[in-house]
């Protein structure tokens, strides 16, 4: 049986997290608009930034870029050369075939290199679309819609899965990919891009992996793990 996010436990609960955590984010740390990006870069930079750091897919992104003059001239270069030059990303070996494969795949069903085509679809359409492409997986396409298009997708990275589960958006041990549609039965579509955005700084600046500055937290009311836990105000050296 698929997933749904009604199987998720207490979702009314968690839908009722939303409101009062959305304007508490929303004044820490801003409003976060639209900016349209080229969606067939934000598809290889999302391949790129798999299992690594913003900073290493950058710099592979961009030694793709002065490389190649197009989208053609990746998809039909030595592979051993591509690789060399996406290495900085990591996982170069099988990053590097599923970019040209996929851009082979957009190509041999669109005739060109382009996926704007997209927006003309429902977004769960354009999901399985991209879902259907390799090395593609739930977060990649999710950001593709997201950040190029602005189309009704959430993407759930490690910082959104922690704090979501923190917060208490979502239960304990979901999976990214079931993650996805809860905070997309959370969130209103219309703030997905802002939401997302404001969670990644929180989980950045705030919330973080190892030791999370509680004591700072705007949200501490309804914060499961705050509630829950013996969280203390940070030192002077944790604020630093």
């Amino acid at each position: 049986m698929p997933f749904s996010a009604e199987q998720v436990p207490n979702l009314d609960r968690r839908r009722a997290k939303y409101p009062p955590i959305a304007a508490a984010l929303e004044a820490y740390h801003g409003r976060k608009h639209f900016k349209p990006h080229d969606g067939m870069d934000e598809l290889v930079s999302c391949i790129l930034s798999q299992n690594t750091t913003d900073a290493n897919r950058d710099r592979a992104f961009d030694a793709l870029k002065a490389r190649y003059a197009s989208w053609h001239d990746v998809a039909n270069a030595d592979t051993d050369e591509l690789i060399d030059v996406i290495r900085p990303a990591g996982l170069a070996n099988s990053k590097g075939p599923n970019i040209q494969a996929t851009l082979r795949a957009i190509y041999a069903e669109r005739g060109e290199y382009n996926i704007d085509f997209l927006t003309t679809l429902a977004p769960t359409d354009a999901i399985n679309w991209l879902l259907a492409l390799p090395g593609v997986g739930r977060k990649t396409a999710s950001i593709v819609l997201c950040f190029g298009y602005g189309m009704a997708a959430f993407p759930v990275d490690t910082h959104v899965l922690r704090v979501g589960q923190r917060i208490g958006f979502l239960p304990p041990r979901i999976s990214a990919d079931n993650a996805h549609l809860v905070m997309e039965a959370i969130v209103p579509p219309e703030d997905y891009y802002s939401f997302h955005l404001q969670l990644i700084y929180h989980g950045r600046r705030v919330c973080k992996a190892r030791a999370p500055i509680c004591g700072l937290c705007p949200i501490q009311q309804w914060c499961d793990y705050y509630q829950s836990s013996d969280a203390e105000t940070p030192t002077d050296e944790e604020t630093n």
